[in-house]
C-alpha cells in the first residue's frame, strides 16, 4: 500500500504539471473551426462501413456522434457508420471482442481493464480529456474536501467502472480500507440517493449527475477527489488491435468528422438536442430538453479540454498503468500497449 500511495503522489504531481489549454481559433456561423490547424473533410472516393458501439442506453452525452450522422460529416469523410447501443445483457467490451462492433465509446482505465483480462483493445483517441468523475455532496453539507469523507456514507453505482477506479484511487492516497468509508452500491440512482439523504456523497460525473441532483432539487456542490487529479483517462474510442492497424486513415477522418459535430454542438444546443430527440424520445419534452442543454454544455466542456480532438496524454497513461497494475488489474499492463495517438500532437 506505501508503495501505491507513493505511486499516487508521484503521478499526482506529474499530471498537476500537464498542458492543458485548448488552441486558439474561431469558428464559423455553423460552429465550423477557422484554425489554420483544422483537419478539412476528406475527399476520399472509398467508403469504409464501421460500427460504433455507444454503450447501453442512448444519451445526450453521445450527441457529437449523432450530429456527425445527421448533418452528414462521417459521410463527407468517407466513412459509413453505424451507431449501435448495445443492451444491457452484453458486457462493455463483449461486441467489440466478437466482432459486432468496430468501435467501442468507453472509459480508458475500462479499456485497460480489459487488456488485463484478455481483450485485445487499443485506445485510439481520448475524448473527455478532462476525467469527468467527481465527488458530489449538497451545498450544506459539512464535506469541504475529500478527507472529510472518512467515516460516512458514499453511493456508486457498483464495484466496477470509472465510479469505482476513482474511488479506488482516492482510498489509495488516503490509506483507506472500506471500513474507514461507508461504501454503498446503489446502482445507477446516486441522484435520488443523494437527493433523499440515502447517502452523504455520491462518486458521479459532473457533465450529467451534477444536473440531475439539481433538477430534483437539491443544490450540490463538487469537491475534488485528488490535487492534480486523478491518475485515470476518461472516455475514449478503441478497436482491437488489428482494426487499428487496418483502419487508421479511417479513424483519423472519423475525429475530423466528431470535431465538426463538437463545434456545430457547441454553436447549435437547441438544435443538437433536438438531433438527439431522434434517438431519445423523451428529448420532445420542453422539461427534459432544457435539462439536456445543460448536460450538453458540460459535455462539451469535456471534449474541448485540448486540442486536436483525442489528442492522448502519454504521462496520464502511465500514471494510469501504474496505479491500475498495483491492484486493480488481474495482470499488469503496459501504457505503451494500451494506445496510439493517431493526432500527431500526444503529451509527454
Amino acid at each position: 500500500m506505501k508503495r501505491l500511495i507513493a505511486t499516487l503522489a508521484a503521478a499526482t504531481l506529474g499530471l498537476a504539471g500537464c498542458a492543458g489549454g485548448a488552441a486558439g481559433g474561431g469558428a464559423d456561423k455553423n460552429g465550423e473551426s477557422t484554425s489554420p490547424s483544422a483537419a478539412q473533410p476528406s475527399t476520399a472516393s472509398a467508403t469504409a462501413s464501421l460500427t460504433v458501439g455507444l454503450t447501453y442506453v442512448p444519451d445526450i452525452q453521445f450527441a457529437p456522434f449523432y450530429v456527425a450522422e445527421d448533418q452528414g460529416y462521417f459521410r463527407e469523410a468517407g466513412l459509413d457508420i453505424t451507431l449501435r447501443h448495445h443492451g444491457a445483457q452484453e458486457s462493455l467490451l463483449g461486441a467489440l471482442s466478437s466482432g459486432s462492433e468496430d468501435v467501442v465509446f468507453a472509459g480508458g482505465d475500462e479499456m485497460m481493464e480489459g487488456r488485463s483480462n484478455g481483450i485485445d483493445v487499443v485506445n485510439w483517441a481520448t475524448m473527455y480529456q478532462d476525467y469527468p468523475v467527481t465527488l458530489i455532496v449538497p451545498a450544506d453539507s459539512p464535506i469541504k474536501s475529500a478527507a472529510d469523507l472518512a467515516g460516512r456514507r458514499v453511493g456508486l453505482p457498483g464495484p466496477y467502472g470509472e465510479n469505482y477506479y476513482a474511488l479506488q484511487a482516492l482510498m489509495a492516497a488516503h490509506n483507506w480500507s472500506e471500513s474507514d468509508i461507508s461504501v454503498n452500491y446503489i446502482g445507477y440512482t446516486q441522484a435520488a440517493a443523494l437527493a433523499s439523504g440515502e447517502v452523504d456523497a455520491i462518486i458521479g460525473f459532473r457533465n450529467s449527475d451534477v444536473p440531475s441532483v439539481e433538477r430534483q432539487g437539491v443544490p450540490v456542490r463538487t469537491i475534488e477527489m485528488l490535487p492534480g487529479g486523478l491518475p485515470l483517462v476518461g472516455v475514449g474510442l478503441g478497436s482491437l488491435r488489428p482494426t487499428v492497424e487496418a483502419h487508421r486513415d479511417d479513424f483519423t477522418r472519423m475525429l475530423t468528422a466528431l470535431d465538426r459535430a463538437v463545434n456545430f454542438a457547441r454553436s447549435n444546443p437547441k438544435e443538437t438536442v433536438e438531433i438527439t430527440a431522434k434517438h431519445v424520445p423523451a428529448l420532445r419534452e420542453a422539461d427534459n430538453a432544457a435539462a439536456a442543454e445543460k448536460v450538453l454544455a458540460n459535455t462539451i466542456e469535456l471534449y474541448a479540454g485540448r486540442t486536436p480532438l483525442g489528442v492522448q496524454d502519454a504521462q496520464r497513461w502511465e500514471a494510469m498503468a501504474a496505479f491500475m497494475s498495483e491492484k486493480l488489474l488481474r495482470e499488469p499492463v503496459a501504457a505503451a500497449d494500451a494506445f496510439v495517438d493517431l493526432t500527431g500532437s500526444a503529451a509527454h
